[in-house]
């Protein structure tokens, strides 16, 4: 049934897309980056105890795009996740744009998983955008999240980009559980970020970056303790 469903949301996606590339000249795009972070934080929780590394590598064609990631584990020395995202977006406006897509999680050391999702976002100030992923595998529930940033033009084309974001967990399991032992519905977490975008040549951009991220209730905050790496 979970394949059925997949296989069904895939097949939309690239009728949609074959449409619309029938009408347009195609976009083809690449590019590869790699991030070294001071500790693995998904959704909140907390996923290594040192610093890892976390390359990623795009394609698009059109409207489509496919998406590998890993996260290399500097304690273990190990890689202990890689995740294949597949897309499709597409401009309603010249204002609002929609995405859909589908991801599949491989885990080292618990049960894959997969999400499909769907967001919107808006091209004014503050760039709002939400986007609801629903867990089809293991954590059979929904995770909802709402965003918004701003860039700061700096000399020498550097911006400085800043953002924020709050989410809701639908009862999903992968989120961990909330008080009462159990999934829940419910405020999760909170994240700020800043980051500045420092061109090196056309093709190089170095970006450092600070984020934090934070519980939005008790139920999340035992969520997400349960299932960090070591509770915090």
């Amino acid at each position: 049934m979970k394949r059925s469903i997949v296989t069904l949301i895939l097949t939309a996606l690239a009728l949609v897309g074959l449409v619309a590339a029938a009408h347009a000249e195609v976009e083809k795009s690449a590019s590869a980056d790699v991030s070294v972070m001071s500790n693995y934080v998904w959704r909140g929780q907390k996923l290594s105890d040192d610093w890892v590394i976390q390359p990623s590598i795009s394609l698009g064609y059109g409207g489509f795009g496919a998406n590998l990631w890993a996260n290399w584990d500097g304690d273990s020395s190990e890689l202990t996740e890689t995740d294949l995202t597949l897309s499709y977006s597409i401009d309603l406006t010249e204002k609002v744009g929609l995405e859909a897509g589908y991801i599949y999680y491989a885990l080292d050391s618990v049960p894959d998983t997969q999400e499909i999702y769907v967001g919107a976002s808006v091209n004014v100030l503050l760039q709002p955008s939400v986007t609801l992923y629903y867990d089809i595998d293991e954590g059979d529930g929904g995770f909802l999240v709402v965003s918004i940033g701003h860039s700061i033009p700096l000399p020498k084309d550097i911006s400085l980009d800043l953002g924020a974001s709050a989410s809701v967990d639908l009862e999903n399991t992968v989120m961990g559980p909330g008080e009462d032992g159990s999934e829940f519905t419910g405020l999760y977490n909170g994240k700020l970020s800043a980051s500045l975008s420092i061109p090196v040549t056309g093709d190089i951009t170095v970006t450092p970056m600070l984020a934090y991220s934070f519980p939005l209730s008790d139920d999340a905050e035992n969520a997400i303790e349960s299932v960090s790496f070591d509770g915090d």
